[in-house]
């Protein structure tokens, strides 16, 4: 058994084409900018076999077969529950199913990674920070866990996607874009780099939580200001 938030069936910006987005439940980061604190807690909200969730996802198939769509565990941090997510995957991808892990490369046990790798057809990795400092600064953690993985998915040889949020006083800066220019290099099959907005819609749910949010104050990034740190990467 595992533990989902809610699924999202009509998913157009989690992977190619349309896709069912399970976001699991817990997560190890803090990240000063998540919008979905209310993932952060394990063992909550809905509980649910693999053979139920996937027959779930099993029925948005005519979808998936004419947009060359699937399945994609996000969060949370879907590799918070390893076990439940092998399993998951197996059973996805025995019913032909695309499947998709949207992750921070952390939070995971050792022990399932090499099933995890077997059944996933693309990773959606997440950029927090590029230098070990700023990462614990963003995250509250170190960055030793991502580094591993890192190195596991290049080992693999995985499609992935690479994801950075920018965020106003961080790293909205050429040189800080420059840096990420030479870090995507260390990647292997980098099949799309996604530069996203940091943004405030998650701030009411810290209110209701009664968590203080880390960001206040700081204003969303502007669609101007993305598209010259898009065109500083993609030049």
């Amino acid at each position: 058994m595992g533990y989902i938030h809610s699924i999202e069936t009509m998913g157009l910006v989690d992977g190619p084409g349309i896709r069912v987005v399970v976001f699991m439940q817990g997560c190890p980061l803090r990240c000063i900018f998540c919008h979905n604190p209310d993932t952060w807690i394990p063992n909550k909200n809905l509980e649910i076999s693999t053979k139920d969730l996937v027959d779930r996802i099993r029925k948005f198939r005519p979808y998936f077969e004419d947009s060359g769509g699937g399945v994609t565990f996000s969060g949370g941090e879907p590799l918070y529950q390893s076990e439940y997510l092998a399993d998951t995957l197996k059973l996805c991808k025995k019913a032909g199913i695309n499947t998709c892990v949207d992750t921070s490369g952390t939070g995971y046990d050792k022990e399932y990674l090499e099933e995890i790798f077997k059944w996933t057809d693309l990773f959606i990795l997440d950029i927090k920070a590029i230098e070990p400092d700023n990462y614990q600064k963003i995250t509250g953690k170190t960055q030793d866990e991502f580094n591993f993985f890192k190195e596991e998915v290049n080992k693999h040889n995985k499609d992935i996607w690479l994801r950075q949020v920018i965020i106003p006083g961080i790293n909205d800066t050429k040189e800080y874009i420059l840096k990420l220019k030479e870090y995507i290099k260390e990647f292997n099959n980098v099949k799309k780099v996604e530069l996203l907005p940091y943004h405030t819609l998650g701030v009411p749910k810290y209110d209701k939580l009664g968590i203080p949010y880390p960001l206040k104050g700081v204003e969303p990034l502007s669609n101007e200001k993305l598209e010259e740190l898009k065109e500083i990467l993609n030049s």
